[in-house]
């Protein structure tokens, strides 16, 4: 699939066949993931693959816009070093995976991690050591009813040459 196509093509996926994902896509998937730039190649992003129907029940629950991480094939568990661009790092790393599962034929869903209440409780659980952040938790799988993107604000709107131009 064409890069350009692939990112017209992704879309926010909530809704999966009850289906696991194959070890290969997940190992391609975060293949992808670690392939993202890094901010002074500083690499503190590691990937969690959750594929066990408890752990996943647990992440539906506690995280409070992800319950539909319980049906998904797999959900890929996107933690970071504390270091200075964790974040960007963090985020340019999803984004990759993302894309990936697009042009792989899966779906997905980014559920928010960095700044939730749950977190902590997150890395906890899955005997994430200290010094770590919950970047994202990446729900993957097979999409019940093929969706698209919503609408985005249009490109005049958003693109400014050489200084902003108001709004």
């Amino acid at each position: 699939m064409d890069p350009i196509e692939c990112i017209e093509a992704r879309y926010s996926c909530r809704d999966f066949y009850a289906q696991p994902v194959s070890r290969e896509l997940l190992e391609k998937l975060v293949d992808a993931g670690r392939r993202a730039p890094s901010g002074r190649k500083e690499e503190p992003v590691e990937f969690i693959v959750v594929t066990g129907q408890a752990d996943r029940d647990f992440l539906a629950q506690i995280a409070t816009a992800g319950k539909f991480i319980a049906q998904a094939g797999a959900c890929i568990v996107v933690i970071a070093r504390a270091a200075t661009y964790y974040l960007e790092d963090g985020s340019a790393a999803v984004e990759n995976v993302l894309l990936a599962a697009t042009a792989l034929g899966l779906q997905s869903c980014w559920v928010a991690g960095d700044k939730k209440t749950y977190a902590g409780e997150i890395l906890r659980h899955f005997g994430v050591p200290a010094g770590y952040k919950l970047v994202a938790m990446l729900a993957i799988g097979h999409a019940i009813t093929p969706g698209h993107q919503p609408p985005h604000r249009p490109l005049a709107e958003v693109l400014h040459w050489g200084k902003f131009q108001g709004v």
